[in-house]
């Protein structure tokens, strides 16, 4: 039998998903997301422009940004503007977002307009990345949604989920969805962001000590696509408004 995590959860076992939508009003999408512990807002934002590069073209743009409150972890970071620069971990993190997002977008279905989805650590156990881009996706699909309730647009430009969970190896066994106990004693750390239907948009996996090996490589892969599953099931059942 196996043995099961510090929280009672079994190897594969994804942490418990919940959601409120609409928590900011002025928003066109938004969504307050957890993954256990891990809390995020994220709000998408519908401009009528586009970037210089996409003027005149027809298609429209998807970007993220990204941050984390001063007390989201158990010691105070200072706010980034204060300190007068973004920190490379931010640019890294709000890039992935906005990579994720884009893979599933049909941008000449958008038009010429930008969507920018804003997300906001408000508590951080571990998996912030991959539970905004999980609440990301949540925002841009009801901004989406309202764009063509006003009948601004014919049909939801997001063609399919975007899911993403991590995975490592701690202790000798795969296990999903680390929480930060977990993600700092891991002997491999791994992110993984899927279409809905299993397809992969990143993966970003390093060896903490020892490397890991092509079959340790494929075993997370196989708990990351079993974990998306899960995630997407949530993700549609909030979207749709389900649950608080």
């Amino acid at each position: 039998m196996t043995s099961k995590r510090a929280d009672g959860r079994k190897s594969g076992d994804i942490r418990p998903i919940d959601a409120s939508s609409g928590v900011q009003k002025h928003a066109e999408g938004s969504v307050l997301f957890a993954m256990g512990e891990t809390r995020v807002v994220c709000a998408a934002t519908i401009e009528e422009r586009v970037p210089p590069f996409l003027r005149g073209g027809g298609k429209g743009w998807v970007t993220a940004e990204y941050s984390m409150l001063p007390r989201a972890t158990n010691t105070r970071v200072a706010r980034e503007g204060r300190t007068g620069k973004v920190q490379g971990r931010t640019h890294e993190i709000q890039r992935l977002i906005g990579r994720s997002l884009r893979a599933v977008v049909d941008f000449e279905a958008l038009g010429e307009r930008t969507v920018t989805v804003d997300c906001d650590v408000l508590q951080a156990d571990g998996g912030t990345r991959t539970a905004s881009i999980n609440g990301a996706w949540i925002a841009l699909w009801q901004a989406c949604r309202r764009l063509v309730a006003k009948g601004a647009i014919s049909r939801n430009p997001v063609l399919d989920h975007v899911v993403a969970v991590s995975v490592g190896i701690v202790g000798g066994r795969v296990l999903a969805d680390l929480d930060y106990s977990e993600d700092s004693a891991a002997d491999v750390d791994m992110n993984v962001v899927m279409t809905g239907d299993g397809r992969l948009i990143e993966v970003q996996g390093t060896a903490e000590r020892e490397p890991f090996t092509r079959e340790q490589l494929d075993a997370m892969l196989s708990v990351a696509a079993a974990a998306g599953k899960k995630i997407r099931k949530a993700q549609r059942h909030f979207a749709e408004g389900g649950g608080r």
